[in-house]
């Protein structure tokens, strides 16, 4: 190629990094260089993209670093493109301050510029920096709103997320497919099924659902609030789906305990011919993990490498490993880990160590919980099951012993807390929480509802309170619980025949489980759990887990 055409070289260039081949690309420049062949912001733009691409952050310092020295020959608008990617290449290398210096100092910006940055701090999880960053936007545009309201998603602050994306409405600015997945996740997180539905309706209005992205969101909105049913219904009326939409159903069928439909569907899916990947088994595992399915669960296990080479990883041999601790097959799950082709991890340990809680096995879960304090030393949710296993065998001292070395260590135990969805509004419990406004009649009723559900047989597991206290003070702490005073608030607010869905984000215990399964009976209502594990829908004096979670 004759060096005087540097656009076509720069065709080339982009043409490489465009297909994806990076090294190529990078080849070319390199030649471009020895070659004295004029660089320009196309130039450096698309080599920057390639650096990008390929994760090669070194090299890109290098490039920037010559067209620094190639700086005179930019004027400020040639120069913007460059910066741009530059902003984008030091947000993902993790050096956001780097970014940051490099936006303020620029003199020139676009809206390409300022989306840049906001997605590099919504990357690097600085929320509250973006927020601020978004606030003092000078060119307010679409795709600002969608990274912001997703990372607000992301971060956990579902809330918000909804109410920029009010905001965004409210200020003209139309939504796109992308962004109504990214609030629905949102409402998915808050359990919010009102807003949920609300969105469903704008997306039907705006011609969306033929987003796979946007059904895709919808499907695990209705699946996350507890309406299976409807998650169903958006999954057979999906006009093109891929294998997200098919592991997102056949997890939702295997988290509300319907194990042998997600069965039934992952062999409908290969019927399809659809290829499934490693997500795909992982949901069927959990499935059989949810419903006691062992054989089942080893059928899968083996089939995923023999039949489609995928190599099992730690977190499949994980769901194996809780799914014969649930049977009771402790011994085998041990024999597992010995087979394992690589060193069991702490998701290894966790499993086996949930294992021996179920079963009381208290020498294994010493054993187990020696090699996680080793491990992972701040993890709470080791302190918190070792603790409950002394408990439960009536040992108070030695759980006492354990949560003294968790607070000696700095380990903080998180909160248990539920919430619940009355007129269109969040209502949030923490255990023996006296902050709600209505917390009062909330607890009356709750008086009421242990009074009813003793007549009809409950008896309070009081082995599961971890203090050593007088018995009528455990059953107590035992009524408190973060997830009762929810169910309570919605027997008090919700329509006599409405279900009352519950979110918690952590796991039932055992007492408030046989509790939920006597109130089902005692006011004929549905009470739908969703904890940190699976859903429980309680109806009639039954629980759709079966006892088995």
């Amino acid at each position: 190629m004759n060096g005087k055409f540097d656009v076509v070289w720069n065709a080339m260039i982009s043409g490489y990094v465009q297909s994806g081949f990076i090294a190529d690309a990078l080849a070319l420049f390199r030649e471009m260089v020895s070659n004295g062949i004029p660089l320009d912001e196309f130039t450096y733009t698309s080599v920057l993209s390639a650096c990008v691409n390929g994760g090669l952050f070194g090299l890109s310092k290098s490039v920037h670093a010559h067209a620094i020295r190639a700086g005179p020959n930019f004027s400020s608008y040639s120069a913007l493109p460059v910066n741009n990617i530059l902003i984008t290449m030091y947000s993902k290398s993790g050096k956001v301050e780097l970014a940051r210096k490099l936006f303020d100092d620029m003199p020139l910006k676009d809206h390409v510029s300022w989306n840049a940055m906001l997605s590099g701090y919504v990357d690097a999880k600085l929320i509250d920096d973006a927020l601020a960053l978004f606030h003092g936007m000078s060119c307010m545009n679409q795709m600002a709103w969608m990274v912001m309201t997703s990372g607000f998603v992301n971060n956990g602050r579902a809330e918000e997320a909804l109410a920029l994306f009010n905001m965004m409405r409210g200020k003209g600015f139309e939504p796109c497919g992308f962004t109504y997945a990214g609030v629905m996740a949102g409402c998915a997180d808050l359990g919010s099924l009102t807003a949920g539905m609300q969105l469903h309706a704008q997306v039907t209005r705006y011609g969306y659902e033929s987003s796979n992205s946007a059904g895709n969101a919808l499907l695990t909105m209705y699946a996350k609030c507890g309406v299976v049913e409807d998650a169903h219904q958006v999954f057979v009326t999906m006009c093109n789906l891929d294998s997200v939409s098919w592991n997102a159903m056949i997890s939702a069928f295997g988290q509300h305990g319907y194990g042998l439909d997600a069965i039934n569907l992952f062999n409908e899916m290969l019927l399809e011919g659809i290829y499934p990947d490693r997500i795909t088994f992982l949901t069927i595992l959990s499935a059989c993990t949810h419903c006691g399915l062992v054989d089942e669960g080893y059928h899968y296990f083996n089939y995923m490498e023999r039949h489609y080479g995928i190599t099992p990883g730690e977190d499949h041999y994980a769901r194996l490993i809780d799914l014969l601790c649930r049977a009771g097959r402790i011994s085998e799950a041990q024999n597992l880990i010995q087979s394992m082709p690589f060193e069991p991890t702490s998701i290894i340990w966790e499993a086996l160590l949930a294992g021996s809680r179920v079963n009381g096995d208290v020498d294994l879960a010493l054993e187990v919980a020696d090699r996680l304090f080793k491990a992972v030393p701040h993890l709470d949710g080791t302190y918190i099951l070792l603790s409950n296993i002394y408990s439960s065998e009536g040992r108070y001292v030695e759980a006492a012993n354990v949560r003294k070395l968790m607070r000696d260590r700095g380990v903080k135990k998180e909160p248990g807390c539920s919430w619940i969805e009355v007129s269109n509004n969040v209502h949030s419990f923490l255990a023996d929480d006296m902050g709600h406004p209505e917390i009062d009649m909330v607890c009356r009723v709750l008086d009421l509802i242990n009074a009813k559900i003793t007549k009809l047989g409950y008896k309070p597991n009081t082995k599961l309170v971890l203090h050593a206290m007088e018995e009528r003070d455990k059953e107590y702490v035992l009524s408190r619980h973060s997830e009762r005073l929810a169910i309570g608030f919605g027997l008090l607010k919700l329509p006599v025949k409405a279900p009352i869905r519950v979110l918690k984000n952590l796991r039932i215990c055992g007492d408030c489980h046989a509790a939920i399964m006597v109130m089902s009976r005692a006011f004929g209502r549905e009470i739908i759990v969703r904890d940190v594990k699976r859903f429980h829908h309680f109806k009639d004096g039954e629980c759709s887990c079966g006892n088995y979670w």
